[in-house]
């Protein structure tokens, strides 16, 4: 019997990513476990780039659904919004966003990754890892990794978690660029304006240096974590010229979904097609009532809001802890020894 290489994706999408965390729990409560103990890699964009650092740290998900839910305020604090007599209400944060240089200032994410992170480096994590991001002053894709022994990399080991998250997390119009010290402070934004769904990304990761003939592994077992995503669509006859303020927050959030739907039906495709066996599970977005809408941001971090994305998430856990794939990831342990520091 081969030996399976299991990967761990996750999409960004904002303090959604409680949605996502909250659905890793219950399948650590369900199963004992830790997510990292399961997977050889685990990659993940904005905020489920967040979310693999942490899980590569051995962090459990548990943890890392109480960071969002007691930092997410801190993170994206709620702006006021003015009722003017005779005009329409004036949105300090949407005024922000259009005019003064971002939504947020990035501190409260900064010292809110301080305290999940500390100084952990790069090096200290246990997993292979692919965290997409865009390097502005080189107008490319970035992709961060652990220094894995096939590639001969040598590139991120010392590198700051805390620069890394926040590199991956910087969404164009919410938070300013991210300009790392350890990389000679190139300039980064949010990785979902190419890879928010970085599944792709690490099956190619896979397939280039770990799985295939002459490679250590000969199979690929793909778990892919949607966000919540708002998937009903709009009416039509929507008003056809836009400005950046009649998008809003649907500017990006369409991005990101774009992207993701892409990847997903690529994947889903490519495992019928390909020599190597692919086997891709991909827990998606569950339906979002129009009411809830409001609730369901990029940056709402209220306690409705969490109370909702738990309720979803509890729901879809329940119905995929059944699956016996999902049974199979989380029972049986990963293979890939990773380099700590110089030593297998």
């Amino acid at each position: 019997m081969g030996k399976v290489f299991k990967i761990l994706s996750i999409d960004g999408g904002g303090i959604k990513g409680l949605y996502s965390a909250s659905i890793l729990k219950k399948f650590e409560d369900k199963f004992q476990c830790k997510t990292s103990n399961h997977f050889d890699m685990i990659c993940g964009t904005s905020t489920g780039g967040l979310i693999a650092l942490a899980l590569s740290l051995k962090i459990s998900a548990k943890d890392i659904c109480e960071f969002y839910e007691k930092k997410g305020e801190h993170i994206f604090p709620r702006h006021k919004k003015i009722n003017i007599p005779f005009i329409r209400t004036f949105d300090y944060g949407l005024y922000k966003q259009i005019i003064k240089g971002g939504k947020y200032s990035d501190v409260g994410l900064k010292e809110s990754l301080s305290e999940i992170f500390g100084d952990k480096k790069i090096r200290d994590c246990h997993n292979l890892l692919c965290i997409p991001s865009y390097s502005i002053t080189e107008a490319k894709p970035k992709v961060f990794k652990y220094d894995h022994i096939q590639g001969d990399l040598s590139r991120d080991n010392m590198a700051p978690i805390v620069g890394i998250a926040l590199a991956t997390s910087a969404a164009p119009t919410y938070f300013p660029l991210a300009e790392l010290e350890y990389f000679n402070n190139e300039q980064f934004i949010d990785g979902g304006v190419w890879a928010n769904n970085p599944t792709l990304v690490g099956l190619l990761e896979a397939l280039n240096y770990f799985v295939g003939k002459q490679k250590e592994y000969d199979s690929i077992e793909i778990l892919s974590l949607s966000s919540l995503s708002i998937t009903g669509g709009k009416k039509s006859g929507l008003k056809r010229e836009r400005s950046f303020k009649d998008w809003g927050a649907d500017l990006f959030e369409t991005s990101m979904n774009g992207q993701s739907f892409f990847t997903d039906f690529f994947l889903s495709k490519i495992t019928e097609i390909y020599d190597v066996k692919i086997k891709y599970i991909r827990i998606p977005s569950v339906a979002i009532a129009k009411e809830q809408e409001s609730l369901i941001q990029l940056d709402v971090a209220t306690k409705e809001a969490f109370d909702l994305m738990k309720i979803k998430a509890n729901d879809q856990a329940l119905q995929f802890e059944k699956n016996e794939d999902i049974k199979k990831i989380f029972t049986t342990k990963k293979t890939y020894k990773i380099k700590k520091h110089g030593k297998l």
